[in-house]
């Protein structure tokens, strides 16, 4: 399984959005360096207060671009970075990966999937009833999550638009994205 990255971003202050940069540094066991959700431990204020010395599973957050077509489609025009994703993709399922997959991009980096995005009334906040584009339940009643992944840096290295990933499999049987 193959796609493209289409955009990178990252902020150094706790904002909703990211802006688009030419290119960002994943940092070994960090994240994205600059970014406010870099660290070892939990930087997002929720989990935070929550306990601050939780390991950080949310390093690095991807979201493929195939989404935004969707929900531009139901009136909710959305473009890379303003959903506060790090790396914005294109032709790879990264909903359908299974934890501890990982994510080889350009030449040096490697992310390993920890788990879904867990959206949150930030959404709302950033475009009103967006959040119910990309949270919804399935026939059985299960939510679903489709704002994208989270990851942690297995492999540092510099990520820019127009970088392969390819996604290699962990052994098996695999255990399904939940939320992280």
């Amino acid at each position: 399984m193959s796609g493209t990255v289409t955009a990178v971003s990252s902020n150094g202050v706790y904002s909703f959005t990211k802006p688009n940069r030419d290119s960002v540094r994943l940092l070994a066991e960090l994240g994205v360096e600059g970014d406010v959700h870099a660290g070892v431990t939990v930087k997002h204020r929720s989990r935070v207060a929550q306990d601050p010395t939780q390991p950080n599973l949310r390093q690095v957050h991807l979201i493929h671009e195939e989404l935004f077509a969707e929900v531009a489609d139901a009136g909710f025009p959305v473009a890379a970075g303003e959903l506060g994703e790090n790396i914005t993709t294109r032709g790879i399922d990264l909903l359908g990966l299974p934890v501890g997959a990982l994510l080889r991009i350009g030449d040096e980096a490697v992310l390993e999937v920890t788990g879904l995005r867990n959206p949150c009334l930030q959404i709302d906040a950033f475009r009103n009833g967006l959040l119910k584009q990309v949270v919804g339940r399935d026939e059985a009643g299960n939510v679903v999550r489709r704002a994208g992944i989270m990851s942690i840096v297995r492999e540092g290295g510099t990520v820019r638009p127009g970088d392969t990933i390819e996604a290699e499999l962990p052994d098996g049987p695999h255990r399904p994205l939940e939320r992280v």
